[in-house]
């Protein structure tokens, strides 16, 4: 059984090896295999056939879809989402007759992230806090902050609310969410979340 007592769900056919650290509230589901040494925070959710290796970090409340592998190198912070079969990768020149395991690079998917299925993730990149990479996208350089990504090799073609939609931006690079009313700005290239959706007076 994994190092950490706390309260969490690991399903019979799934393999959590001892030196595994699960957060409580974890569910770990069918055939699903944890090596010792990974790092899995509270409240994580992994859907069927998943793999995460040793070298690999997920914050609090990460939800990991059917058959997907966390390599050694990859962090995912809090509240990411991963959808099904999307693809992280390790190494950029791999060959089955050289060891690479000097030449791992890191990948980092910053708060609140959304990978959609498919997705391929090319090492050494940084997704920033609550991007979005379409489905099939094949992400090759870093995003910045709530970019919307699409396409192969991957394109910011808009931009997202923490919320999930997508803003649409007025001419003083002012945005609204849609859903939540919370107030974006866009300025050199960058969306900088500015405030929670302004209330009306009181009646």
């Amino acid at each position: 059984m994994p190092e950490d007592p706390s309260p969490y769900f690991i399903h019979a056919t799934a393999e959590v090896e001892p030196g595994a650290t699960v957060g409580a509230g974890t569910k770990v589901w069918r055939h699903c295999h944890v090596v010792s040494g990974a790092r899995l925070g509270p409240d994580c959710s992994l859907g069927q056939g998943c793999y995460v290796a040793g070298g690999a970090v997920l914050g609090r409340g990460v939800r990991i879809q059917n058959h997907v592998s966390l390599y050694d190198g990859v962090t995912l912070e809090d509240e990411v989402f991963v959808g099904p079969a999307a693809v992280f990768t390790n190494v950029r020149q791999p060959r089955a007759h050289v060891s690479r395991r000097h030449a791992y690079t890191t990948t980092l998917v910053r708060r609140g992230a959304t990978i959609g299925a498919n997705a391929t993730i090319l090492s050494g990149v940084t997704i920033g806090e609550y991007a979005f990479v379409g489905a099939g996208a094949v992400v090759t350089r870093d995003l910045p902050a709530h970019a919307l990504a699409l396409g192969a090799p991957a394109q910011v073609v808009g931009w997202m609310s923490r919320h999930g939609e997508r803003l649409d931006f007025d001419v003083h690079g002012n945005a609204i969410c849609p859903s939540t009313g919370e107030r974006y700005r866009f300025h050199d290239g960058q969306v900088k979340y500015v405030s929670a959706a302004v209330q009306g007076p009181a009646s």
